[in-house]
C-alpha cells in the first residue's frame, strides 16, 4: 500500500480532506506521516485527533542550510517508510521551498497543490495576481513538484469563476473549497497508479 508523508505549516485544511478521504476508504493509502516546520501549526493538532503520527522539524533552525533541512525531512519521510519506491510526499501549504535534492530523491512523488492554473499566476499571492490581473476564470491546480516554482507537471486543476465583487479572501475561499476536492482525488490517482508521466505529459487512466 501507499505511505503518505504530508508535510504542513499551517492549518492544514488540505491535508485534514486528504486524511479524511482516506479514514473514508476513497483512498487507498497509509497515512503514515504529518510533518510541520512550524510547531504551532494548527494542522498537527488535527493530524493526532485523526490518529496520524506528527513530527516537528522547524525550519528556523536550519537558516540558510536547506540542503541539511531536506535531509532531515528525507530522514523521517524514510523512518517512516515514506520511499522512493512506495511512498507519496503531498505539500499541504507547507511554506518552505524543496531543494533539488530531494526533488531528485523523489522524482515524481512529490506533488503539491497552488491556488491558480498554472502555469498563469505561480508563486505568492496567486488570488491577488488573478485579481489584479483582471482574469476572468482561475481555480487550482495540483502538479508534481520539480526544480522550478510552482512549474512541474500538471495533474488535475479545478477551475473557479471570477466575479465582479471578488475580493481576495471572498476568491480564496471558493477556491480552496475546490482544492479540498481535487487533492484527495489526485492523491486517489496516484494511490491507483493511474497516473502516468512522460517529461511534462501527464496521462490519467
Amino acid at each position: 500500500m501507499l505511505n503518505l508523508g504530508i508535510l504542513i505549516s499551517g492549518r492544514g485544511s488540505n491535508m485534514e480532506a486528504i486524511l479524511k478521504s482516506i479514514q473514508k476508504k476513497k483512498i487507498p493509502a497509509n497515512p503514515a506521516i504529518v510533518i510541520s516546520n512550524r510547531p504551532d501549526a494548527r494542522g498537527l493538532d488535527i493530524a493526532q485527533r485523526l490518529g496520524v503520527k506528527t513530527e516537528i522539524l522547524e525550519s528556523r533552525n536550519f537558516d540558510g542550510n536547506r540542503k541539511e533541512y531536506d535531509e532531515k525531512i528525507a530522514k523521517i519521510l524514510v523512518k517512516n517508510k515514506v520511499t522512493q519506491r512506495n511512498g507519496l510526499v503531498c505539500l499541504a501549504g507547507f511554506m518552505r521551498i524543496i531543494g533539488p535534492e530531494l526533488v531528485r530523491k523523489y522524482k515524481n512523488r512529490i506533488i503539491n497543490i497552488h491556488p491558480s492554473l498554472l502555469p498563469s499566476f505561480p508563486g505568492l499571492d496567486a488570488q491577488r495576481q488573478a485579481l489584479e490581473y483582471g482574469a476572468r476564470y482561475t481555480g487550482c491546480t495540483i502538479h508534481f513538484v520539480d526544480s522550478g516554482v510552482d512549474s512541474g507537471p500538471i495533474i488535475l486543476q479545478k477551475t473557479v469563476e471570477i466575479k465582479k465583487t471578488d475580493t481576495v479572501e471572498v476568491l480564496s475561499r471558493r477556491i480552496l473549497a475546490k482544492e479540498h476536492v481535487a487533492y484527495p482525488e489526485a492523491v486517489r490517482l496516484f494511490a491507483l497508479k493511474k497516473i502516468k508521466v512522460s517529461g511534462r505529459r501527464i496521462t490519467i487512466g
